[in-house]
């Protein structure tokens, strides 16, 4: 069944009551695949408080993100002090299954907080993102273990991801959605980031992967160690 038809049988099955329901994810940008899920979001003026559920129906994978309308705002919130504006991207794309006024309000919230982007980073937080982003670095350039060299090489590339997304005032995203952020924002450094890592994993030749990262850091003081402190207090 297809995904628009389904999702309206599972609004109507299972939330017959509810003010309002979208469709949002990747059968909307039409970016699907073959483990694609649907996903609703709802707005009840009923329910108690947010909640998040997954099911099959249809013969689809469901996941139901159920909220009534003041709760969204929490998760907004939460998205953007993080910088990954899950639910404020799912309302914004959603397309409409059942219509509500109030859904108007909520969908231009979401679109206006997309094209806002994300709060700068305070100078504390530069400096702690400046010191982790160093620690994984010259914990992989130090590696001689195959093992954890790849682990140590996931980590790197999210935070070296992120913090060019950042500093460059855009969101960024987890998982699969650090790589389509930064597709969006600048497809050329995506791609140089995508080689470097990918040559590493097949070659194991570290070079382009620490230029790299460090290219991403110099504008901001480059590496950094000596000096770095976090939670320390004066004494009285």
């Amino acid at each position: 069944m297809k995904a628009v038809e389904a999702a309206r049988d599972v609004v109507r099955e299972r939330f017959p009551e509810c003010d309002a329901a979208l469709l949002a994810g990747s059968v909307v940008r039409g970016e699907e695949t073959s483990t694609s899920d649907l996903d609703i979001v709802i707005f009840d003026s009923k329910v108690a408080s947010s909640f998040r559920e997954s099911f099959y129906a249809r013969e689809w994978p469901v996941e139901v993100f159920v909220h009534h309308w003041s709760s969204y705002r929490e998760f907004f919130e939460s998205d953007c002090k993080r910088g990954q504006p899950s639910m404020p991207r799912m309302v914004a794309e959603g397309q409409v299954l059942k219509w509500d006024d109030r859904l108007e309000i909520v969908k231009n919230e979401a679109v206006d907080l997309l094209k806002e982007g994300p709060a700068p980073w305070s100078d504390e937080t530069l400096l702690f993102k400046r010191y982790f982003l160093t620690d994984a670095l010259d914990d992989f350039v130090g590696c001689t273990d195959r093992g954890e060299s790849l682990f140590i090489a996931s980590k790197l590339a999210e935070q070296t991801s992120e913090f060019h997304l950042r500093m460059n005032g855009q969101w960024s995203g987890a998982s699969k959605w650090m790589a389509r952020s930064l597709r969006n924002y600048d497809i050329v450094f995506a791609e140089r980031l995508v080689r470097r890592f990918d040559h590493f994993y097949k070659h194991g030749e570290k070079e382009g992967v620490v230029e790299l990262v460090d290219e991403v850091l110099n504008p901001y003081g480059g590496r950094l160690f000596e000096g770095f402190s976090i939670g320390k207090k004066k004494r009285r």
